[in-house]
């Protein structure tokens, strides 16, 4: 096991966390941008976490919560520190943030082409709803 750090993301990080994502996350998000990281830091500053080891970001999840719903979303690990813990100590920190919070069932996005995500997800206890599909708007151009 390495030596690991989970903190939440500070206004600072959003540059790291950019360039991480370009490195170690699979897909694009329409906020994957400056603004678009501040914003959700800004407004759930307990939102974003990540791990860090030795000072190196290794890892981030998106623990969103709107009162109603937990959502995840930008689990990524360094390709380096895959299969050495990171994702679940990751996934059991946002899993507390939603207990604490009063959420009863976590539910996370993931990319239909992404096969290592979806054995990651599985492994940790998530079971895929095939009855269910996303729809999507973008909001502005």
């Amino acid at each position: 096991m390495i030596d690991l750090q989970i903190r939440h993301a500070t206004p600072e990080d959003a540059e790291a966390v950019l360039a991480f994502w370009k490195e170690s996350a699979e897909g694009t998000s329409v906020s994957d941008d400056l603004d678009g990281v501040s914003r959700l830091v800004a407004r759930d500053p307990g939102a974003l976490l990540l791990a860090v080891s030795d000072g190196l970001l290794v890892g981030t999840l998106i623990a969103g919560w709107d009162g109603w719903r937990a959502s995840l979303y930008r689990l990524a690990v360094l390709p380096a520190y895959r299969r050495r813990g990171v994702s679940t100590a990751l996934l059991r920190a946002a899993e507390e943030r939603f207990a604490a919070l009063g959420g009863r069932r976590a539910d996370a996005m993931v990319l239909e082409e992404n096969e290592t995500g979806r054995h990651l997800w599985a492994a940790a206890g998530y079971e895929r709803q095939d009855h269910w599909r996303r729809w999507v708007k973008p909001l502005a151009d």
